[in-house]
C-alpha cells in the first residue's frame, strides 16, 4: 500500500479505512503516540480490555496465533508486538549495544537489559558467555569501545541473570511472520508491530508495505542543517501539544535553555516539559528562571563538539565537552580516540597546505573559491599521496620476503588497499573547507607534538592507575595551549 510519515498519520486515521497489518518504526515516543492514536481509532475504550491483546517477549508465533483467532466479543480486534526486535540482525549489533548503554546511562536498567539481551541474541551468545572479562574478550567479536567498560557490563549481566531475562535465539522469525502477513488475517483483525529498527531491504518490510501500512516515526539523528531542522520541528510539535493540553505558554528564551539541557532526546524533553508545567502551578507562562530552577543538564554532547573545540584550540569548550562526555558515561579511551583521529586529519591537511599543490589554498578564500581552485588541488594531492603509500607497502612486502605458499597455508587475509582518509568528505567538500581553516591554527610541529602527547595519554590510560579525567585534561590543555606563530 504505502508508507506514511508520522506527521500525516493523524489525517490517515480520519479516513476510517484500516489495513490488516501495521508497522510503526522509529523514535520510541513517536511510535507510542502513533500506536495510541491507532488503537483509539480502531477500538472504543470500553472494548479495549477484551479486544486489544499486546504480546509480551516478542513472541512472534503467539502473536500470529492470536491475530488469526476471532475475538470473544464482536467488533475490531488488535494484536500488538510492541518494541519488537524482529528486524535486528548481526549488522545492527553495534547500534543495539549503543542503545543499551544509553538506557544504562539514563538509569533505565530494565530497558538496558532488554537491549543487551537482544545484542547477545543476534550474536548467538548466552549470559554465561559474557559473565566475566575473560569470556567477553573471547566471545564478543564487536569492536565497540563500549565493551572495554567492565563496570556497566558487569551490572547489566548481573541484572539479567538475577531476573532470568531470556536471550532470544538468533533464529530468523521474520520469514514466518512474512508468510502470515501474505496469507492474511480474519476480517476486522489487525496486527500492529512497533520497533526502533526497520530494514527496508528485508522481505518482511516489503510484505508489510504491500499488504498493510508502514508509519515512519524516525527522526534524522545527524548534525546537518536539514537534520537539525527536522529535530527542531519534532520538538516544537511535542512542546505545542504538551503546552496546549495544560493551557501554558513558554517564554522565547526558555525553549533554547530547555533544549540545551536535553538535546534531541524526545522522551527526556517531554518529561522535563511536563515537570515545568507542574512546577509553575497556576501560572500560565514558563520562564527561563523556571528552567534553570528545576532542571539539570542531561544532554549528551556528541563527541564531534569536543573534537571541534580541540581543533579550534578552544580550551574552555574542549574541557567542558570532555567533562560532559565523561559524566554521560562515554569511555575515556573512546574520547581519546576521537581526539586522536581529529588531530591526525588536521595533520594530513597540514601536509597538503605545506606541499606545492597546497599553494592553491588561501585561508581568506570563500567556499566557492575553495571548490573551484583548492579542491581540485587537494584531490590531486590525495591521489599522489595514495600512490606513494602503495609504493611503500609494495616495498615493505618485498623486503620482508614472505613465502607465498606459507601465506596460503596459514590462511592469511589479503592486505587492505592503502588509503589516505584525506578525502573522507568527498561527497560533501564543506567539512574539508572547515578543516583547512582549522589547520591554520597549528604549525606542523604543534601537530607532531600533539600526536606524541596523545600516544603517551593512550599508554597511561591503558597501563597506569592514573585518573582518566586528569590524563585527558592534560593532553587537551597541551593541544589547546596558546598557538605559537605558524
Amino acid at each position: 500500500m504505502s508508507e506514511i510519515p508520522y506527521k500525516s498519520f493523524e489525517a490517515y486515521l480520519k479516513k476510517g479505512k484500516f489495513s490488516p497489518v501495521y508497522l510503526i518504526y522509529g523514535e520510541e515516543l513517536l511510535c507510542k503516540n502513533a500506536l495510541d492514536a491507532l488503537l483509539n481509532a480502531l477500538i472504543p475504550a470500553s472494548e479495549r480490555s477484551v479486544n486489544y491483546e499486546p504480546v509480551d517477549n516478542d513472541n512472534i508465533y503467539e502473536a500470529i496465533e492470536r491475530v488469526n483467532t476471532f475475538s470473544l466479543l464482536p467488533g475490531t480486534k488488535a494484536v500488538a508486538l510492541c518494541d519488537s526486535r524482529i528486524f535486528y540482525s548481526k549488522q545492527d549489533d553495534s547500534s543495539i549495544l549503543e542503545k543499551a548503554k544509553v538506557a544504562y546511562n539514563e538509569k533505565d536498567i530494565k530497558k538496558a537489559a532488554k537491549y543487551f539481551a537482544s545484542f547477545l541474541g543476534v550474536l548467538n551468545l548466552s549470559f554465561e558467555d559474557v559473565s566475566d572479562k575473560e569470556k567477553r574478550e573471547k566471545n564478543l567479536k564487536s569492536d565497540s569501545e563500549l565493551l572495554n567498560d567492565d563496570k556497566w557490563l558487569d551490572e547489566i549481566v548481573a541484572f539479567c541473570t538475577e531476573n532470568s531475562l531470556p536471550v532470544l535465539a538468533a533464529k530468523d522469525h521474520a520469514g514466518d511472520l512474512q508468510n502470515a502477513v501474505e496469507r492474511g488475517f480474519p476480517e476486522s483483525n489487525h496486527l500492529i508491530v512497533t520497533t526502533d529498527i526497520a530494514d527496508k531491504r528485508r522481505n518482511l518490510f516489503k510484505a508489510i508495505d504491500t499488504h498493510g501500512i508502514i508509519v515512519d516515526c524516525s527522526v534524522a539523528k545527524g548534525n546537518r542543517m536539514a537534520d537539525k531542522k527536522e529535530q527542531d520541528t519534532v520538538l516544537a510539535e511535542q512542546m505545542k501539544e504538551i503546552l496546549g493540553q495544560s493551557g501554558k505558554t513558554m517564554a522565547r528564551d526558555a525553549y533554547p535553555a530547555l533544549y540545551e539541557m536535553t538535546g534531541f532526546d524526545l522522551r527526556n524533553f517531554s518529561n522535563n516539559l511536563e515537570k515545568l508545567v507542574i512546577y509553575v502551578g497556576e501560572r500560565k507562562n514558563i520562564t527561563l528562571d523556571d528552567v534553570n530552577a528545576i532542571l539539570k543538564r542531561t544532554k549528551q554532547d556528541p563527541i564531534y563538539e569536543l573534537t571541534n573545540a580541540v581543533s579550534e584550540r578552544n580550551t574552555e569548550d574542549a574541557l567542558f565537552f570532555m567533562d560532559s562526555l565523561l559524566s554521560s558515561g562515554i569511555f575515556p579511551l573512546q574520547i581519546l580516540g576521537a581526539v586522536t583521529n581529529q588531530i591526525r586529519k588536521v595533520l594530513l591537511i597540514k601536509g597538503f597546505t605545506e606541499s606545492p599543490p597546497g599553494k592553491a589554498w588561501n585561508p581568506k578564500m570563500q567556499y566557492s573559491q575553495f571548490q573551484n581552485k583548492a579542491l581540485p588541488a587537494l584531490e590531486a594531492y590525495d591521489a599522489q599521496l595514495l600512490t606513494c603509500l602503495e609504493a611503500w607497502e609494495n616495498l615493505l612486502s618485498e623486503e620482508e620476503n614472505w613465502d607465498a605458499d606459507q601465506e596460503k597455508k596459514k590462511g592469511k587475509k589479503k592486505k587492505n588497499k592503502a588509503a589516505t582518509d584525506l578525502l573522507t568528505a568527498a561527497g560533501n567538500p564543506y567539512p574539508l573547507f572547515l578543516m583547512l581553516q582549522k589547520s591554520e591554527k597549528f604549525s606542523k610541529s604543534d601537530l607532531l607534538e600533539a600526536i606524541q602527547s596523545l600516544s603517551e595519554a593512550d599508554l597511561q590510560l591503558k597501563t597506569s592507575g592514573r585518573n582518566p579525567r586528569l590524563v585527558l585534561e592534560k593532553v587537551i590543555l597541551h593541544i589547546c595551549r596558546s598557538a605559537r606563530p605558524v
